[in-house]
């Protein structure tokens, strides 16, 4: 049930959010909205209210808001033909683009947001400058050689060290690798040689392996400012945004495998262990996937936020709209690919179950 409650609110409350972006957008620029969905069809359940549908549809792996003159999931070619002031044609290039980015915005918007409640509420834990351990992660190599909470680092390889940063640099250089390693607890020298473990992380554009033994500072936690909040949700947000383009740069160049591309149960998975962790991480769980939506709809890519983006930008270029037939099979691409990576990802996720 905990799983369940979980992926509802994680993955409907990002598609939700997403929609409604466009949702709102259409609405300030005077666009009809014939059908606010959550799902594609077919439609579940409803309520027409106005002009709008809204209602949930039976595959749950996206949602859609149908505007009157868009070609889009519908493959409604008759009412893109229409040419009343409230159609999407009849508009200015700028309110199609606030129209078509609007979900993008949105859920970025989300994952902001969530950052930055989630440091107002937790506060700011500030590391310990020293070189003093704090905590073991056990089994890794720091515990297996006997380090203990309270002991001080003196070098590394040979190295003196007084600050956790400098000691931090001289691991981090040496990833599966041998390091002599001196500490210090109660007045008494302690020297052994450990072998590091290997972890990926983001540094610039790409990701490099970095040394790791498993200990972590103390820290000092204190109230977060309205501005260190602020500041925190606007730096989480544009790291994970550099995760997944960074992510999404190494499938597409084969530098990682698209097997490691998850889908709904893998993300359901995951959403059910943030749930146990805590609400604090189940929301964490939520900001990261909604700058992952944000990020991949707005790839060039037929169908998605981003392949309407570019038919916007060749119609300001040639000066006149697209054929109605040739953004029909345009669209038409766009849902085979949209088809052929959901099947995908549904097999990786199968695959990771056995």
């Amino acid at each position: 049930m905990i799983t369940i409650l979980a992926v509802l609110l994680v993955i409907g409350g990002v598609i939700f959010v997403h929609e409604f972006g466009h949702f709102i957008f259409a609405k300030m620029t005077g666009m009809r909205v014939e059908v606010f969905s959550l799902g594609f069809p077919p439609r579940l359940i409803g309520k027409k209210v106005g002009d709008t549908d809204y209602c949930i549809s039976a595959i749950p792996i996206g949602g859609y808001v149908k505007v009157t003159g868009v070609v889009d999931e519908s493959m409604d070619v008759e009412g893109a033909k229409s040419a009343e002031p409230w159609a999407y044609g009849s508009k200015k290039m700028w309110q199609k683009l606030l129209f078509i980015v609007g979900g993008v915005l949105f859920n970025m918007l989300l994952a902001f947001i969530i950052f930055s409640i989630l440091t107002a509420s937790s506060g700011v834990f500030d590391p310990s400058p020293e070189a003093i351990v704090e905590n073991i992660i056990p089994d890794l190599p720091a515990d297996s050689i006997g380090i203990q909470s309270g002991d001080k680092i003196l070098s590394i390889n040979e190295t003196k060290v007084t600050a956790w940063k400098d000691m931090t640099d001289l691991i981090y250089a040496h990833p599966n690798s041998i390091i002599r390693i001196e500490w210090e607890r109660n007045g008494v020298v302690y020297q052994k040689t450990l072998k590091t473990i290997s972890n990926k992380v983001l540094k610039g554009s790409r990701f490099i392996d970095v040394g790791m033994i498993g200990i972590s500072p103390k820290f000092t936690h204190r109230k977060a400012s309205v501005w260190e909040a602020i500041s925190s949700g606007a730096n989480n947000t544009w790291y994970w945004l550099k995760i997944t383009v960074v992510s999404l740069k190494m499938v597409a160049t084969g530098e990682e495998s698209i097997r490691n591309l998850g889908g709904p149960i893998f993300i359901a998975k995951l959403a059910g262990q943030s749930a146990k962790s805590g609400l604090g991480s189940l929301f964490g769980l939520m900001a990261i996937i909604s700058v992952n939506l944000a990020l991949i709809n707005i790839l060039p890519i037929p169908a998605l936020d981003g392949g309407h983006l570019i038919v916007i930008l060749i119609e300001a270029i040639i000066r006149k709209p697209l054929s109605i037939n040739a953004k029909l099979r345009i669209q038409q691409v766009g849902l085979v690919l949209i088809l052929m990576l959901t099947a995908i990802v549904f097999y990786n996720d199968i695959a990771r179950l056995f």
